[in-house]
């Protein structure tokens, strides 16, 4: 126990103010004391700048203490502003192996702004890595881990001995950097990870200390850097990464902003309580420059996350409209389908799509025009003239059309079919035997989900009219088997009422109606020239895969229709059904129902049972007013 307080006293012995004059006389050494003691009295009042610490604050300590100052080369050295400068002064100066460190810095941002080929062969430089190499334990700590990142930038292979011996270096000290060092360090790890090379031992105790130390995380600067590099840490230690982000948000700049939001949609990390933040500091601070890459970048996070904040959305398309002109056709593909994926349908946005396509088409390549279609056919954005724009996506799609992927093939052809623009060219091409054996296999909701899309497409070509009588198309791809339909609660309520309308008459009534067309029917009725349900299981159905029963039906009734909308159907802050249910819609019209809308924002308002199945009766009273006045 007394060595432990000893070896604890000694250290801190020298940093004492009343320790100062105790300390004097043992800066000598008289005749009589022999030379171990005389080094052992020199060690206690300064202590190798090898020492480990033993905690934060003795770090902090070493920091302040032993302050770096800067010699007259290294204040020549960060006002040139060419390679060449920075060797010539060397030359002229020379120095110390933390001079030579830093002009290497230098050097490097240089060499990234003006450029300088075979710049570590020159004699000069290679005369500031031996200085660096022969006394790499001088170095300062801060210009340690900026050599590291200097060094690779500058072409310096991974195994080199001086990269080896600085790693080395640097795992020794691991304990005395700061944090925002400790921040640069796991920059340039992620870097020689992506380049194949990993000092598993660097990485390890980098790591270890990002986790004991992460309180000492005090300015928005490093938060930003280590959540950019998120992707190497424990889910425990970004969860306290994000704490710290929400605690300082507001002093971070808009590419902090950028740089946050980025590493969670990176990580599919759905922090909403941080989300929140950055998007109120992005929107409420006018000091903010917000440029276009930042607009962009902040779109595909909220796409790329599902995280809807209309306020800064209305901000973002307020400020990109007039620049429209400017962004390139994979700026606008990607906005497009990012706000398709927050269901954000913006007439103006979506309209400047449309004639930045028109204005530049040759400029896009066949994926962005196919990306282009898919985003507009899931928000159901129908152009009112949109003659010129679909002339010139055909022509795209002409030459490389049979060459797309088979399931983006499908895509485009699905999507071409909601907005009313596919032609039997399409609709044969991916209907074939051959071409739908090449969407089995993987996985099985993905194979069900393009089995559905085919069935929509054969519907298309059943149903729509398209100018020409061409060959009902057959879908072949088999149906899961053994999979259960969960119905929704508006669902299983819309069933309850439906029940009670037709008082229990179980032939009378249909539900959960699975079509030859991939649609769903939540409630199918029969009704009579007065509106009376009629028992309908004997009745010829040509919409259900067995064709139904065999009795046409009587004079006068009418098929019945009952679809729900649930939330997820409509565009965000709308009541704008998405594409495919407007497609739904009319293919069910098409098939002759008549059709009865139930969206959820008007049945969650019925609180009762009377007041459900009233509500289903004036509907449906209504619903068969407007076709028998057509």
């Amino acid at each position: 126990m007394t060595t432990r307080l000893l070896c604890r006293w000694t250290r801190l012995f020298p940093r004492c103010p009343q320790a100062a004059t105790a300390s004097a006389p043992l800066q000598t050494c008289t005749v009589h004391q022999t030379e171990p003691m005389c080094q052992m009295s020199l060690s206690w009042i300064r202590p190798s700048a090898r020492h480990l610490c033993q905690g934060s604050e003795l770090a902090r300590m070493e920091e302040t203490t032993l302050p770096y100052e800067q010699t007259q080369l290294v204040r020549l050295v960060e006002k040139v502003s060419t390679p060449e400068e920075v060797l010539q002064l060397w030359a002229e100066h020379g120095g110390s192996a933390s001079d030579a460190a830093r002009c290497l810095v230098q050097l490097n941002l240089r060499v990234m702004e003006k450029g300088g080929e075979g710049i570590l062969q020159d004699p000069r430089c290679e005369s500031m890595l031996e200085t660096v190499h022969a006394q790499v334990s001088s170095v300062w700590n801060g210009s340690l881990v900026g050599l590291l990142r200097a060094l690779t930038m500058l072409g310096l292979p991974s195994d080199a001995p001086l990269l080896c011996s600085i790693q080395n270096e640097v795992l020794w000290r691991i304990r005395r950097l700061t944090y925002r060092h400790l921040a640069y360090l796991v920059d340039w790890v992620a870097f020689q990870q992506r380049q194949g090379y990993e000092n598993e031992a660097l990485t390890t105790a980098l790591l270890k200390q990002l986790e004991l130390r992460w309180t000492e995380l005090c300015d928005s600067r490093t938060i930003s850097i280590l959540m950019g590099r998120a992707s190497l840490f424990t889910p425990s230690l970004m969860d306290k990464l994000e704490d710290k982000a929400l605690e300082l948000a507001e002093s971070f700049t808009a590419e902090d902003i950028r740089r946050v939001a980025f590493a969670l949609a990176s990580q599919n990390r759905r922090a909403v309580p941080l989300l929140r933040a950055l998007s109120y500091h992005l929107n409420q601070k006018p000091s903010f420059e917000l440029k276009t890459p930042l607009l962009l970048d902040i779109t595909y996070v909220y796409g790329k996350l599902n995280f809807h904040q209309t306020h800064v959305l209305q901000r973002i398309a307020a400020e990109l409209l007039p620049r429209l002109s400017e962004l390139s056709s994979l700026d606008v593909t990607r906005c497009a389908k990012s706000l398709a994926f927050l269901k954000w349908l913006h007439l103006p946005m979506f309209e400047g799509f449309a004639q930045h396509y028109v204005s530049n088409s040759e400029n896009y390549s066949t994926l962005q025009v196919c990306n282009l279609l898919i985003s507009f056919a899931k928000l159901n954005f129908q152009l009112g003239k949109g003659e010129e724009f679909y002339q010139k996506v055909h022509k795209a799609l002409e030459g490389s059309f049979q060459n797309l992927e088979p399931f983006l093939k499908t895509d485009v052809v699905w999507s071409l079919c909601v907005l009313n623009q596919a032609n039997p060219y399409y609709i044969s091409s991916v209907t074939k035997y051959d071409f739908q054996k090449k969407l089995t296999g993987g996985i099985v909701d993905r194979t069900e989900s393009y089995r559905m899309k085919l069935l929509h497409i054969s519907a298309f070509a059943q149903l729509e009219p398209l100018g020409i009588t061409i060959e009902s198309p057959t879908v072949l791809l088999p149906a899961p088997q053994g999979k259960v339909e969960v119905s929704t609660p508006l669902q299983s309520s819309l069933h309850t009422a439906l029940q009670s309308l037709t008082n229990g008459q179980t032939q009378a009534l249909r539900t959960a109606v699975k079509t030859i067309y991939g649609w769903t029917i939540d409630g199918e009725l029969m009704v009579d020239s007065e509106s009376k349900p009629i028992d309908l299981e004997n009745l010829q159905a040509p919409h259900l895969p067995g064709g139904g029963g065999r009795d046409a039906l009587p004079a006068g009734a009418r098929r019945i229709a009952f679809v729900a909308w649930e939330f997820p159907n409509f565009c965000l802050r709308s009541k704008d059904l998405l594409g495919r249910f407007a497609m739904q819609k009319r293919h069910l019209q098409l098939a002759g129902f008549i059709l009865v809308e139930v969206p959820y924002f008007e049945w969650l308002e019925l609180k009762s049972d009377w007041q459900k199945v009233a509500y289903l009766k004036d509907k449906l009273g209504k619903a068969v007013a407007e076709d028998m006045a057509k």
